[in-house]
């Protein structure tokens, strides 16, 4: 049997100094570096260094894993139930080229479709979050838990905004109306793994957001669960990492998915 907390241990370094390496190449990238994978979609050359780096060190670590990587255009249709790393090289490609200091290295790793160890590292305040299954979630060796707000009237969320894929945003508009109105507000980082991260530790009460892949998930959800949250799809199912949508809170997670559902669910 796999010791994921002992893993966990040996991957940590290698997220850390992929993180710190992308923090070291700031000043380098320029405009005619930048691609456009689709509409508002971009990369550069850091996204695919930083995830060459990870895959090498992480290959080295666990060499029985398989990969499901953002910049490797990875086909995640015919994932099997083995151990796989899921990773997101850098969360917030977007905030990095425009020098907004919101991004994150986000590594996970998922066996029988579940994670069993996720890591988010966030170079800018020298964060690092991490969790393994049943051994707690921790930020920078302290133990970290949800928040213990028990309304949505007590809570601050975090979501993202559709940015590519706008086929679903007149239910998403009615629904941020709604939040708007019950919570004390919302917040939009633009980095998914970041959010997730936040909520773990209580900054966010929750934090919900849809079209997601695999590798903006996969590290926050058992981090989120460690820290004594619950993370499910729209519908409350626990099929999360490929359902392309999460949910995650702390003791007010009722009341969000049930505010949710009412909107999301309408036939518009």
């Amino acid at each position: 049997m796999m010791d994921s907390k002992s893993l966990l241990a040996k991957a940590l370094p290698c997220v850390r100094e992929t993180g710190q390496w992308i923090q070291s190449t700031i000043s380098q990238v320029k405009s005619g570096d930048i691609i456009y994978k689709g509409t508002n979609d971009l990369v550069s050359f850091v996204d695919q260094q930083a995830e060459s780096k990870l895959k090498e060190g992480l290959s080295a670590i666990f060499p029985e894993a398989q990969f499901i990587a953002e910049e490797s255009d990875s086909n995640y249709d015919e994932v099997g139930s083995g151990y796989y790393w899921v990773i997101d090289p850098l969360d917030g490609t977007t905030n990095f080229l425009h020098g907004l200091p919101i991004y994150a290295v986000s590594v996970g790793l998922i066996h029988n479709k579940q994670p069993i160890l996720g890591m988010i590292y966030e170079p800018n305040q020298d964060e690092m979050f991490y969790a393994s299954k049943g051994n707690g979630a921790f930020l920078n060796d302290k133990s970290i838990q949800v928040s213990t707000a028990e309304t949505l009237a007590t809570s601050l969320l975090a979501t993202g905004f559709p940015y590519y894929d706008f086929s679903y945003q007149d239910r998403y508009l009615d629904l941020l109306k709604e939040l708007m109105q019950k919570s004390h507000g919302l917040r939009r980082m633009g980095a998914a793994s970041i959010d997730l991260a936040y909520t773990a530790c209580g900054r966010f009460e929750g934090f919900f957001e849809a079209n997601l892949k695999p590798w903006d998930v996969a590290a926050g959800k058992i981090i989120i669960e460690e820290a004594g949250g619950r993370v499910t799809n729209f519908s409350g199912g626990d099929e999360v990492i490929f359902s392309g949508e999460i949910i995650g809170a702390g003791p007010i997670f009722d009341e969000f998915l049930s505010t949710l559902q009412r909107k999301w669910f309408l036939d518009y």
